[in-house]
């Protein structure tokens, strides 16, 4: 007795097709992922970048195997870098929208300002007197 779908087509046959699709698209992600990292790197000339992309393009399962070879350690490494670049990207923009700082945080500045001797005495009480008046 055979076991098939409703169809007609074995159940095997379901699977081993799932299967294939499964692979095809982490082989779609792997790729992607990897013409991501190219051009985000930024110690490759524009040339070499080119280089790369032909030769992922031209000979996929080659090119994949030999750049995860090659270059495949500093993937994470300008991952994590990329993130890090996003995230004071994002820290700075919270910063300068979230709007003035309090009046003990300005004053803390000034006062570190003058002890460092960028700012005079006379120049202190000025912006004091702003922030206070």
């Amino acid at each position: 007795m055979r076991v098939t779908a409703a169809s007609g087509y074995p159940l095997f046959g379901v699977f081993w097709t799932l299967l294939w699709l499964a692979l095809w698209i982490m082989w779609l992600f792997l790729v992607v992922r990897i013409v991501i990292d190219l051009f985000r790197s930024d110690d490759l000339s524009g040339w070499a970048k080119a280089a790369w992309l032909i030769f992922i393009l031209v000979l996929p399962l080659i090119g994949v195997v030999v750049y995860l070879i090659v270059r495949g350690e500093g993937i994470w490494n300008r991952e994590a870098e990329h993130a890090r670049k996003s995230d004071r990207a994002f820290q700075d923009y919270v910063r300068q929208t979230a709007g003035p700082t309090s009046t003990a945080d300005e004053l803390s500045k000034l006062a570190a300002l003058r002890d460092q001797g960028v700012l005079s005495e006379e120049e202190f009480a000025q912006q004091k007197t702003k922030l206070l008046g």
